[in-house]
């Protein structure tokens, strides 16, 4: 990772230095390809107040620049939020990257092997639907009744996918 720290308006000691390569350092447990960073400190002064601007740049592989902005009355304290907040963006994107949403799903598992993994669970049967043949709610109402099955779901005639059940009552609803 190339590092560059520089000082507009404003002469870096090296303690200020060491101090923004340390925060650089932190950066790195993201695990993300960090091309480089950038430090540009900052002295302002206006109506008599002094204060001071931290920016890092921070370049990634395959993504977009970090550019980050803070300002505050202590030189340190504005280095400490421009790096708090480089973590945060820094870690948002290692979660999207890294998270089952981020990958494509590269295991495809067969319908016998997903009844070979439920074999010793109890409660789960699996079944296939019919959903490919629409029917008419009479049909599907008989259907149910022959079955003797708790609900039933189907494709009606309108392709609307709709769930057919027994009620409490021993009478049926359609959702």
């Amino acid at each position: 990772m190339n590092t560059s720290i520089v000082g507009k308006q404003f002469e870096l000691t090296d303690a200020i230095k060491n101090y923004i390569e340390s925060g650089f350092d932190a950066l790195g447990i993201y695990n993300l390809d960090i091309i480089s960073t950038r430090a540009l400190i900052t002295a302002d002064e206006k109506k008599g107040r002094k204060g001071f601007g931290a920016e890092i740049i921070i370049n990634l592989a395959h993504s977009n620049t970090v550019v980050i902005k803070e300002k505050d009355k202590d030189l340190y304290a504005a280095i400490d939020l421009a790096i708090d907040r480089a973590k945060k963006v820094l870690r948002r994107h290692h979660d999207k990257i890294t998270t089952h949403k981020g990958k494509a799903d590269t295991e495809v598992v067969s319908v016998k092997e997903a009844e070979e993994a439920l074999e010793g669970v109890d409660e789960i049967v699996p079944t296939e639907l019919e959903l490919y043949k629409p029917m008419e709610i009479d049909e599907a109402l008989k259907k149910l009744k022959d079955s003797g099955r708790q609900f039933l779901v189907f494709n009606d005639l309108e392709a609307k996918m709709r769930v057919l059940y027994k009620r409490s009552d021993e009478k049926f609803g359609l959702y």
